[in-house]
């Protein structure tokens, strides 16, 4: 490869002033190379907007609600989903920095740190965990489509004959769910930026119709707030705190390590920091208002917590207001799916195979994968929900994070060489193109997270009673934290023991392999 120019504009973000010497990398296409500074536009509100729309959906709803399910009054719900975002807020802000200063996805930054082959491990962990809350997503999304129909032509729709334990109506819904999610994502990133700008201030509707029809209905706010606590603010409250706080976080833990997938367009670092510290925090906590005094109200009027906002609107006697509802939550879903959950794994999936996968073509496989992880299932239950989807994956995620905090930050202090990111041979190459260090690091860091995994008495999941590795199940309860920590400290131990020279920020030089004949084995 020949020497590329690596440029550093006065606002601090990088270009290359010539891609050419690594568009014949096998590591390299059109969807994978840095967005020249030029292109970098978005503003603070587009980050604002992205947030609001990947915010305000049927799961985020979901979420917080099913706190009041396992038995918080809505102040227990309220302090703990407004402290798990903001504590996932700093590894996010932490890993965005990279995506504005290189405008590179988010497999492209973790190459510096696993190595340009190592990197596909971090990158197809997301992707796959992406994939499962595509499939989450598009079902509670087709079950909003099914209660709709359902409600306006009457009840041939809703007690069609049953295929695999359904309605034939309600895969049919989820399938047109899925289909028109695809058809957005085809059209490429730019469609998914102009959908989210339209639908962002529409998707709070649908929740703030159900939050007024129960209001009016239950006496106002009167005998919502005056609801006990189930748990009382002793033992039995701190025990689900724990594991409940760390499923908020590992909710966007997903984010925090793609969020260079958006922030690569960002016209400043602090155009993108300020429209994220403005939209994270600000949306999921008006959902959780919102999703807290609904279902709070719901138990008020129903007598039990219906945590699924689709199925609580289907109690309400208005068939227009049910319409009304459920047509934004529909629309509050797609957007929230298109950029929290296909993003990231079309571009996955691309980096995994450069010159085959396209930014569509990854999109397609997520689809894919998503229906063949069985979504129904994971949903079904708010502790499968919580203690078993949330908590398991967030820990393994938090030792990914943990890496690349850690050898961004405190190892490079910032600096990559931005065309060594895409070169075989090269700085980030190491050894075969896999990083060891990093490797060891998110091991150690996911089993201190996950090795503990437990099944709670009386509770449905996957694991047993006293855990996979039994001295460990007390740190399952705080899996993230362990996941970061654990893999942050043993990074930079490996790292610091083998120090690598400081990144060049001019000419690239040295041993290389890329060549114009180099394509995909």
């Amino acid at each position: 490869m020949e020497p590329t120019s690596q440029l550093t504009r006065p606002d601090g973000r990088v270009d290359l002033s010539d891609t050419a010497p690594i568009r014949g990398s096998r590591f390299f296409n059109d969807e994978l190379a840095p967005v020249p500074v030029e292109k970098r536009t978005w503003s603070t509100y587009n980050y604002f907007a992205l947030w609001m729309g990947m915010a305000h959906n049927i799961p985020s709803y979901a979420l917080a609600a099913s706190l009041i399910a396992l038995g918080m009054n809505w102040l227990q719900a309220l302090i703990t989903i407004t402290l798990g975002n903001l504590i996932v807020l700093v590894p996010m802000l932490l890993n965005s920095h990279a995506g504005t200063k290189y405008g590179i996805p988010f497999p492209v930054f973790a190459r510096a740190f696993y190595g340009v082959r190592g990197a596909n491990l971090a990158a197809l962990l997301r992707a796959f965990i992406a994939c499962g809350w595509f499939g989450i997503q598009t079902w509670v999304g087709g079950e909003a489509i099914y209660i709709l129909v359902g409600k306006l032509t009457g009840s041939g729709w809703r007690n069609a004959a049953e295929l695999g334990g359904q309605p034939w109506t309600l895969w049919l819904s989820f399938g047109v769910f899925w289909v028109v999610q695809m058809l957005i994502i085809w059209r490429g990133m730019e469609a998914v930026r102009r959908f989210e700008n339209w639908t962002a201030p529409l998707v709070s509707v649908g929740f703030l119709i159900l939050l007024a029809y129960v209001l009016i209905k239950a006496g106002g706010l009167g005998p919502i707030l005056s609801e006990p606590a189930k748990l009382g603010w002793g033992a039995g409250f701190w025990k689900i705190f724990a594991p409940s706080l760390m499923a908020m976080i590992a909710f966007w833990s997903t984010l925090s390590l793609n969020m260079p997938d958006f922030t690569r367009f960002g016209g400043s670092q602090r155009k993108q920091a300020r429209g994220q510290v403005l939209g994270l925090p600000t949306t999921m906590t008006f959902i959780a208002i919102v999703a807290i005094l609904t279902t709070s109200g719901g138990q008020v009027l129903y007598g039990e917590a219906i945590w699924d906002p689709a199925q609580l609107a289907d109690r309400f006697s208005s068939p227009a207001l049910v319409v009304v509802a459920l047509i934004a939550l529909v629309l509050a879903t797609i957007s929230a799916n298109l950029a929290a959950n296909v993003v990231s794994p079309s571009y996955d999936f691309s980096n995994a195979f450069p010159k085959r996968i396209t930014f569509a073509v990854g999109g397609l496989i997520t689809g894919v994968i998503g229906v063949v992880i069985m979504p129904w299932e994971l949903y079904s239950d708010p502790d499968i929900y919580i203690f078993a989807w949330l908590g398991f994956y967030g820990g393994v995620l938090g030792a990914v994070a943990g890496v690349l905090v850690a050898g961004y930050w405190v190892v490079k202090r910032t600096n990559l060489d931005l065309a060594g990111l895409y070169a075989e041979g090269g700085r980030y190459w190491f050894r075969a193109g896999w990083n060891w260090r990093a490797l060891v690091a998110t091991a150690v860091g996911g089993v201190l997270a996950v090795g503990g995994a437990y099944t709670a008495p009386g509770s449905q999941g996957p694991f047993p009673a006293d855990g996979l590795i039994p001295f460990l199940k007390p740190v399952y309860d705080y899996s993230w934290v362990a996941g970061l920590a654990g893999a942050f400290v043993v990074y930079l131990a490996l790292s610091w023991a083998h120090r690598q020279p400081k990144e060049e920020t001019r000419e690239q030089s040295g041993p290389s392999r890329v060549g114009t004949a180099a394509v995909d084995g």
